[in-house]
């Protein structure tokens, strides 16, 4: 199975490394690398996460602070949010 990150999620992941990289650069490359193995064991486990709380996606803790969204579609595992446990998710409608 494939692993692909929606542009939306690449953001989300873009945004965590700069946040965290301001701080402590090498911390900030590490907590990539976290999520990157999480995404790549999507590829030989799919059904690895739990049920999400959208219909259709799943979601499997990447480290104790983030969760990634993720949902099948045939042979490919999108990756559609990376999201902070701590906040509201999913994002409440304005």
């Amino acid at each position: 199975m494939k692993v692909r990150w929606t542009p939306e999620a690449e953001s989300d992941r873009l945004l965590i490394f700069e946040y965290i990289a301001a701080d402590s650069p090498r911390s900030a490359i590490k907590m990539d690398e976290v999520f990157g193995k999480a995404a790549a064991r999507l590829a030989d486990h799919p059904g690895f996460g739990r049920a999400g709380r959208i219909p259709g996606t799943r979601e499997v803790i990447a480290h104790k602070s983030y969760c990634l969204v993720y949902e099948i579609e045939q042979d490919t595992a999108w990756i559609l949010a990376l999201a902070h446990t701590a906040r509201q998710w999913p994002p409440v409608a304005r």
